[in-house]
């Protein structure tokens, strides 16, 4: 084994602990949310405006995120956004208060948005540098991350949500400091400095504006349907008269299918190309999730969320390797506009539902599928190491 690639293997096992770690935090903080609400005896409102802070901050970091992501800086930014982001979890779990949760949320936001445009810029020079896909299986770290941290809230739901967010967030922070001298070895072990990175992540030639909206329009469609899934897969199941516990294994079959298409993904994309997975994977969501809803029976709902997880599972990784190209301000615009689809599609299909019917509603996620699969070669040609 040559010593660049062994420099690759431990630059990728390190980055595969920072997607645990970001899976985990983001887990825990979902799953004990209730108990933080009923704390601060928050009403709706005020829990849906600590989450906008919480928005708002991401946007915020994966902007600045970008435009400080230079190479060399890329070590230093893994760990100021992963202690950041752990230290702020902690605090979370401690605030009584609408204005406490609302500064500490804010700071949370722009601690996850730093270390996304971090992690997932040094993944993109990390998979460079190996010379063949990785990005699928460090995005399936993320997704085992938050399986595993939603397992431990789960077991640990008659105990403190002040006591387990505390917890996790000082051990996760040892975790990175422990680490914080390997992290900062990252710079130079990747992929070489090119003009791209000598102007912090601009746009590459190879890499115009249009392609660059493309990537994030199809990045929004994606991750709308994630939010779907996360928000209205348990709803949907129990509008058909699943029982609770049935019902709210709807997202977790569908995040199975999701972690378990990414362990695959990179072997898939190595052998077929990123456009050839992303398309057809989309058809398989779009066509799966479409018979779901349409066949009004809770064994239809199940498969179809677990199809249309698996189908959607190598979207984002082949999105943001092709933004990677532009350097680490494309991948923070990229992210930017992926996670406006996260965050408003929840709410549409909720208003396109309130208007017509659920199911109806639910058909936007298949049709977005769909649309990521007409454009998917358009936007991922040339992108597979």
């Amino acid at each position: 084994m040559s010593r660049s690639t062994a420099s690759a293997r431990r630059s990728r096992g390190l980055l595969t602990g920072y997607f645990l770690g970001l899976g985990a935090v983001m887990a825990v903080w979902g799953a004990r949310m209730p108990a933080v609400q009923q704390a601060a005896h928050l009403t709706t409102v005020q829990l849906s405006l600590v989450l906008l802070a919480a928005a708002v901050g991401m946007v915020a970091g994966l902007h600045r995120g970008g435009r400080l992501a230079r190479p060399e800086r890329l070590p230093l930014l893994l760990i100021c956004g992963a202690v950041g982001l752990a230290a702020t979890l902690a605090l979370l779990g401690q605030c009584r208060t609408l204005a406490s949760l609302l500064a500490v949320a804010l700071a949370f936001g722009i601690a996850h948005g730093v270390l996304d445009v971090a992690a997932n810029s040094a993944a993109v020079r990390c998979q460079n540098a190996y010379g063949r896909p990785i990005m699928s299986s460090l995005h399936a770290a993320y997704s085992l991350g938050a399986l595993g941290a939603a397992a431990l809230a789960a077991a640990t739901a008659r105990a403190s949500h002040s006591a387990l967010l505390l917890v996790t967030g000082l051990a996760l922070t040892a975790a990175v400091l422990a680490a914080g001298r390997c992290t900062l070895a990252l710079h130079g072990t990747d992929q070489p400095p090119t003009p791209t990175d000598a102007d912090s992540g601009s746009a590459h030639v190879g890499l115009p504006a249009t392609r660059l909206c493309l990537l994030g329009a199809l990045a929004a469609a994606s991750l709308l349907g994630e939010g779907a899934a996360a928000d209205w897969a348990a709803v949907h199941a129990h509008s058909l008269h699943a029982t609770t516990a049935v019902a709210a294994s709807a997202f977790a079959l569908y995040s199975a299918a999701m972690a378990l298409g990414r362990l695959s993904g990179d072997r898939l994309t190595a052998a077929f190309g990123a456009p050839s997975v992303v398309c057809v994977g989309a058809v398989l969501a779009a066509a799966g999730l479409a018979a779901g809803v349409l066949a009004d029976s809770v064994p239809a709902a199940l498969a179809g969320w677990t199809v249309f997880g698996l189908g959607l599972s190598g979207t984002v990784p082949s999105l943001i390797t092709a933004a990677g190209t532009g350097g680490p301000k494309a991948v923070a615009t990229v992210s930017v506009t992926g996670y406006l689809g996260l965050l408003a599609g929840p709410a549409l299909i909720g208003a396109l539902a309130s208007t017509t019917t659920l199911p109806t509603a639910l058909l936007l996620p298949a049709l977005l599928a769909a649309a990521i699969a007409l454009f998917a070669h358009r936007a991922l040609e040339n992108t597979t190491p």
